[in-house]
């Protein structure tokens, strides 16, 4: 994929559609932490402070709080437990910020995951809802298109997943990243403009073991479907080369 050059450091704004469970939260201070801690890993053994200047953004309980697109390259929507297709005030408005991201034509980037990926796809017109075929969780292993081989360098990829709602299409113009049988759209490229994953790069063993103990208490995740997650939580991913890409995307350094 060769290395990241970054003539200076891209202001990135995460919004944080999401608080982290406690000891997630404990340790990261919210969503923004757990996705720099995943960009400092990227570029190690580089200082990320070479490669980015990152603002974070609670847009759930703060509605207004949305960063000046004059002042940032790049925005990233992180996931939430909320659903991307409910009509309430504060999605619809994160739906209309990432239309008017996308309205700057590529002058600042957008990045999406799982949540934030449905709210892209949403923005662009494409149905986001319920996937009949249910829950995916934990390291799962997704194919991965032509296009999507060309951006990451391989056939497949490995990520963590958590979520049962699915974009259903393609956004028009948009290239697909990669699919699975569970989830066919699991990732597209808007050139220039938007690039979104269904899974969480920016998970971890510990994370998601967390995630899996409240959603099965909760009873949201059955027996099996949490010991499925467990078997595989411990796996080695692709998140690191995710955020890579992700960073070439925001340098406009993808081919």
């Amino acid at each position: 994929m060769g290395s990241i050059v970054s003539p200076k450091p891209i202001r990135l704004a995460i919004l944080e559609a999401d608080t982290p469970l406690p000891n997630t939260n404990a340790k990261f201070h919210g969503y923004g932490g757990v996705f720099t801690d995943l960009f400092r890993r990227a570029v190690a053994p580089d200082d990320l402070d070479a490669h980015l200047t990152i603002t974070t953004h609670h847009v759930v309980e703060k509605p207004d709080n949305y960063p000046d697109l004059g002042s940032v390259d790049a925005v990233l929507i992180s996931g939430s437990k909320h659903s991307a297709y409910l009509d309430e005030p504060w999605i619809n408005r994160l739906v209309e910020f990432a239309q008017e991201v996308l309205a700057t034509n590529g002058r600042v980037k957008l990045i999406g995951v799982c949540f934030g990926h449905q709210i892209v796809g949403r923005a662009l017109g494409v149905k986001v809802g319920v996937n009949e075929k249910g829950w995916e969780v934990s390291v799962t292993e997704l194919q991965l298109s032509t296009k999507g081989k060309k951006l990451f360098g391989s056939d497949t990829l490995k990520i963590h997943q958590m979520h049962r709602d699915i974009v259903f299409t393609t956004p028009e113009g948009a290239e697909p990243l990669a699919g699975n049988d569970v989830c066919s759209q699991q990732g597209f490229l808007l050139p220039e403009k938007a690039i979104t994953v269904q899974g969480h790069p920016e998970f971890s063993e510990t994370i998601v073991t967390e995630i899996l103990g409240l959603r099965r208490e909760t009873g949201i995740l059955n027996e099996d479907l949490y010991q499925s997650g467990m078997d595989r939580v411990a796996k080695e991913h692709d998140g690191e080369k995710i955020a890579r890409v992700f960073l070439k995307f925001a340098t406009g350094q993808l081919d």
